[in-house]
């Protein structure tokens, strides 16, 4: 028990303490870009969690990052590194809202959301599994496969967007036909954060318990730790691979699918904005652990949601949130060489007394009666 404390210890430690040294950085980033780095941490803390409003904003950009942050955390216990979140998330969104104008007002809402939903998810579960049966069946490296499906992706929403599927009323946006206003998800009520984050929420829970409470996850996890003797214990390797890679895509297209149908209402260059990539920092900084991808989540969209006023209040560029993410992911990729390194972490050896030796021969015991 008391291992298993230092364990748990040692995993909150190190990753809190990456992204506040994230946070040390930043200010000094802030201070040579002519800003005071304390005035910048509390206008971010203001605009994300400062009162309810605020929060909410932070509440609406955290449902697709838990979501998209799920693309790299589940294929990560397979061992593989998946970073084409942002690829799987557009061509999500892409086949919702075409399957969203296909059934147009002819069915029930409900009807139409479950479609979207099922259409997101199967695009970007078959766009991410491609990338793992390449990995498995011709030893592709997943990482850069992945990455490279993130711009074929983009380049097709491009496409799609400007040729094929634009409104012709979008000009200075180009964009697909607006979706009907009641497919739309609605709000939670009495908030402005819609349904999405509770997509988000429940689709974390599930893959907990898939990865940490059932053989499906043990399978999963004994192949990333030792695949070959995963294979020798008869798993099927392949088959766990894509079937891995195929339910982190559809998390990452779920996730394309609620900016369509909840923010966007049809689907433009506002998918490429980013959520993909912020999914990735969720997912490393969490650890893979998809149940504090969900708190980190919020993290990191308190962070985008403050954007606007440091550009206002301190003259910064709304891209100033993308270096605080670029820096707190480097921050955290290093201490992930961290662990195992401080001794206070390090389990303790436990001392047990040798055995016994055996009596010699000839030597009996005395009883007494």
């Amino acid at each position: 028990m008391n291992q298993t404390w230092r364990r748990n210890l040692e995993s909150i430690v190190i990753p809190f303490g990456s992204i506040l040294f994230g946070l040390v950085l930043f200010g000094v980033f802030c201070a040579i870009a002519g800003a005071n780095p304390f005035a910048v941490y509390a206008s971010i803390w203001k605009a994300a969690f400062g009162k309810w409003s605020t929060f909410q904003n932070t509440l609406i950009r955290a449902a697709p990052l838990m979501l998209s942050a799920l693309c790299t955390a589940l294929p990560a216990r397979l061992g593989l590194v998946i970073i084409g979140n942002e690829g799987a998330l557009v061509v999500g969104g892409l086949a919702a809202v075409s399957i969203g104008l296909t059934l147009g007002t002819a069915v029930s809402p409900l009807v139409v959301q479950i479609a979207m939903a099922l259409a997101g998810m199967i695009a970007g579960g078959v766009w991410i599994g491609f990338a793992g049966a390449l990995r498995h069946y011709r030893a592709v490296n997943e990482t850069i496969s992945s990455l490279l499906l993130n711009y074929v992706a983009i380049a097709l929403l491009n496409h799609l967007v400007g040729g094929p599927m634009k409104d012709p009323s979008s000009l200075n946006k180009p964009s697909t036909y607006p979706l009907a206003d009641m497919n739309m998800l609605s709000n939670i009520p009495g908030t402005r954060v819609h349904w999405g984050l509770l997509y988000g929420l429940v689709a974390c829970v599930i893959a907990y318990f898939l990865m940490q409470r059932t053989t499906f996850g043990f399978a999963a996890r004994t192949a990333g730790g030792n695949i070959r003797a995963a294979r020798i214990a008869g798993l099927p390797v392949g088959k766990l691979t894509v079937i891995i890679c195929f339910l982190a895509g559809s998390c990452a297209g779920l996730a394309g699918m609620v900016e369509v149908a909840a923010v966007q209402g049809a689907a433009n260059e506002s998918l490429n904005v980013g959520y993909g990539y912020g999914g990735i920092l969720v997912a490393f900084a969490a650890r893979h652990n998809p149940i504090a991808a969900i708190f980190l989540s919020l993290l990191v969209g308190g962070i985008l949601a403050s954007g606007g006023i440091l550009q206002r209040s301190h003259g910064l560029p709304d891209a100033t949130v993308l270096v605080f993410q670029g820096l707190v992911f480097l921050v955290v990729l290093y201490g992930d060489s961290l662990y195992g390194k401080f001794p206070f972490f390090k389990e303790k050896p436990t001392l047990v007394p040798p055995p016994s030796p055996p009596p010699s021969p000839g030597q009996e015991s005395v009883v007494v009666s």
